[in-house]
């Protein structure tokens, strides 16, 4: 038989059998880890919870299935820590943006950090807005919503308490506001159009002039009334 021949004329036979192979760096379990964790997070975000395999999951990392079951148990393990560290990522954008003491600029700095979270973390915003299985009530993008809308709750009830209002109602309308944005930020994930600062005022103007014009008794003029 003859002997494979390296590129400087030596036989490869020759040379030991390691020098052979490329050496794999070897990762440490923290690394490993951080290492699933992002490429679980990119399919999710490409193919969805279904759509994504354990197999995948380990083929791109260079890994054995065994090693993704090892670090989360299971597809179902990975798909939750990945959900949980991009609510936790929104939720702390959100709430760290709340710092002015103007309930409109306080509108203005809500949905910019929305809108920044899914300018800089698309991938986190498609898994938070997809429907899985495996979520549970933490683990929803309504769940997430509610506790961000729990964050303003306060805010607009010493403002409704201001206008002679019902602070009570506070959360409803809190849910309201809230849920507005995101959705419109779901529509902007994709469409990017027009630029985020003129999708924040075109929000503010309409929950803002909204609020200033409330009525502290808002009634139906249709013919249902129940």
């Amino acid at each position: 038989m003859i002997d494979d021949v390296a590129t400087d004329g030596s036989s490869e036979t020759s040379r030991p059998t390691s020098s052979r192979r490329a050496r794999r760096v070897r990762m440490t379990g923290k690394e490993r880890r951080e290492q699933l964790l992002d490429i679980g997070r990119a399919l999710f975000a490409d193919k969805g919870f279904e759509g994504t395999s354990v197999e995948e999951i380990a083929a791109r990392a260079g890994v054995s299935k065994p090693v993704v079951y090892e670090h989360f148990g299971g597809k179902e393990g990975l798909y939750a820590v990945v959900v949980d560290r991009e609510m936790r990522r929104l939720l702390d954008m959100v709430t760290g943006a709340l710092t002015a003491g103007h309930p409109r600029e306080l509108l203005e700095q809500a949905a910019f950090a929305l809108l920044d979270y899914i300018e800089s973390y698309t991938d986190g915003f498609r898994i938070l807005v997809r429907d899985s299985p495996v979520a549970q009530s933490t683990g929803t993008f309504a769940s997430l919503i509610s506790d961000i809308a729990t964050q303003v709750e306060d805010i607009l009830g010493l403002e409704f308490k201001a206008r002679g209002f019902d602070p009570k109602l506070a959360p409803l309308y809190a849910q309201a506001l809230v849920g507005m944005v995101a959705l419109t930020g779901q529509w902007w994930l994709d469409v990017r159009k027009p630029k985020k600062a003129e999708v924040a005022a075109h929000l503010v103007n309409l929950c803002w002039h909204g609020l200033e014009n409330l009525e502290s008794k808002p009634r139906l003029i249709g013919h249902r009334k129940s």
